[in-house]
């Protein structure tokens, strides 16, 4: 798999009254916007050379007034990308509840002799939680970076800081204090809440019950001493399920970073081996690079077990391909037998990461877990169906939106069908922390880089959205999908819900193309409202 920055599929991050028509879209003409309102400050951006052969939709609206205060081509449907998330989010606060915790409990299956020995099987029960990682601080909060991890092969990429098994070797000490040393049968992951095997769309990221760091070792990739020596691979954690074998190497300083996974081959223990080629430029620093495990369950599986070695535990990892009868199991899932349990942050800790960062995995969990927890039926179809409820009681209009995953791979929102959600989301008890979640034009998230000399920065919080192909033909890539969608507050105090899309915006493959060119436009537009709404 092609680990570069520029060759990408997909990316996820990291939108009445008419305005005049655009140069070769219509006939139609209207009279020319008011001098420095809002709608002669998006007609600027819009009719910009580079967006000749795009489409732009656009919708503002008035939260107090309850009024929409401009709209362009609003009742037609766009590529949204990751504002996608807006709505997946939204709905799990909905329906599970701002205050809703992961429970993640550790069950034996026998009883703990005198000396120790504890007679059956250690069974992790996941839960959903997306989490089990190095996020968690000590004030119970949940930490992010403003590039995700899952965003690899790019300078700015960055995991958090700390131990990316924080939450593993803090149940692996629970059991450790219950005087288990050793375990006469194996560690089971339970994930029976839903099916595990789907790849989410953005970054390819398996999708499971069981999410430990994301789903996913850290591999950091620096240069050697000089051109031609090997390259310096770091992985984090480092396991017996996965084994880097190096063959990347040194190249010149003004070459550019380019990483491969060349081969990933398993083993007869369920063990990975992955072949890294490519090279580094002499003198640069190391970028962050994200190797995704084909099998959660037997990475949680694998990483537990050694956190359990180390604590002096005695227990075997299960053989590969064994197939377990989770309904038997449950029969052990009772208060007596629990030895270990992990209990999230607050829901509305994990809307933040994902939003903020647009972490593609939780969004993508997060149907499959309102369909487990909820409805009993581990189906994205069966989350989809309580979202679907959700927004018709809501009184949203469902012909301006279509959705099929929860992360924005797969969907189609018109901009009013969004600001309308976003309106119904300001009149929801926990919006405080739902703006909260949002990323902050020009200062942090996925809009730390958008504006940030802006006098609207620090005003808008928005979710990002992009959705990219690869244009072979021109050497070249497609920005299918670009969208920003959230809330502004003006320099007078109105308070705005807004969404921006554009679509079918050609850039150039070079590193940063897209955010130098149509991020910045859709945020300019954003923050045209700021200082031109009355």
């Amino acid at each position: 798999m092609h680990r570069t920055a520029v060759a990408v599929l997909w990316l996820l991050a990291l939108c009445s009254s008419r305005l005049p028509a655009q140069a070769g879209r219509s006939n139609t003409t209207a009279p020319a916007p008011a001098p420095g309102s809002l709608a002669e400050r998006v007609q600027q951006v819009i009719d910009r050379p580079e967006y000749r052969r795009s489409s732009f939709g656009v919708a503002f609206y008035d939260l107090d007034a309850n009024t929409p205060v401009f709209t362009l081509n609003a009742d037609k449907l766009f590529v949204p990308g990751s504002t996608t998330k807006l709505v997946t989010e939204g709905t799990g606060l909905e329906l599970l509840g701002p205050d809703y915790r992961f429970h993640t409990r550790i069950y034996r299956t026998g009883p703990i002799r005198k000396d120790g020995t504890l007679a059956g099987d250690l069974v992790l029960v996941a839960s959903g939680d997306p989490n089990l990682s190095g996020r968690i601080r000590p004030d119970g909060t949940l930490a992010f970076e403003n590039q995700d991890h899952a965003y690899d092969g790019s300078p700015d990429t960055r995991a958090v800081p700390g131990d990316p098994l924080l939450v593993i070797h803090e149940l692996a000490d629970q059991i450790a204090a219950r005087h288990i040393t050793r375990v006469t049968g194996s560690v089971i992951i339970d994930i029976s809440l839903f099916a595990e095997g789907d790849r989410e769309l953005g970054t390819g990221v398996v999708i499971s019950p069981v999410a430990v760091n994301d789903n996913l070792v850290d591999v950091t990739v620096a240069p050697g001493a000089a051109p031609g020596a090997p390259a310096v691979v770091t992985p984090s954690p480092v396991t017996a399920y996965v084994r880097f074998v190096n063959q990347a190497t040194t190249a010149a300083s003004d070459s550019q970073p380019e990483i491969r996974w060349a081969s990933d081959s398993a083993g007869p223990d369920g063990s990975r081996t992955v072949t890294v080629t490519g090279r580094m430029p002499a003198g640069k620093p190391a970028w962050l690079f994200s190797y995704a495990v084909p099998q959660p369950s037997r990475f949680a599986e694998v990483v537990l077990v050694e956190a359990l070695h180390a604590r002096g535990v005695r227990v075997a990892v299960s053989p590969a391909g064994v197939r377990h009868d989770f309904k038997a199991l449950a029969a052990a899932y009772t208060g007596d037998n629990l030895v270990a349990e992990h209990v999230s942050p607050p829901l509305t800790e994990e809307a933040k990461v994902t939003l903020k960062v647009s972490q593609n995995l939780h969004a993508s969990m997060m149907p499959f877990i309102l369909g487990g927890v909820l409805a009993h039926d581990g189906t994205a179809r069966a989350g989809f169906r309580l979202e679907h409820d959700l927004l018709e009681r809501a009184g949203l209009d469902l012909s301006g939106a279509s959705q099929g995953d929860g992360a924005g791979g797969a969907a189609h929102f018109a901009p009013e069908f969004m600001v309308r959600f976003l309106a119904y989301m300001a009149t929801r008890p926990y919006f405080p922390a739902y703006l909260a979640a949002l990323p902050v034009l020009g200062r942090d998230g996925t809009l730390w880089k958008v504006q940030p000399n802006s006098p609207a920065a620090g005003h808008v919080q928005a979710k990002t959205g992009t959705y990219v192909e690869v244009d072979h033909l021109n050497r070249a890539l497609m920005v299918n999908g670009k969208g920003l969608a959230g809330y502004v507050t003006t320099v007078g105090g109105r308070r705005l819900a807004f969404a921006v899309y554009a679509n079918n915006v050609p850039v150039s493959a070079e590193q940063g193309a897209i955010e130098r060119t149509i991020a910045q436009a859709v945020g300019e537009i954003a923050a045209a409202a700021y200082d031109a709404v009355p």
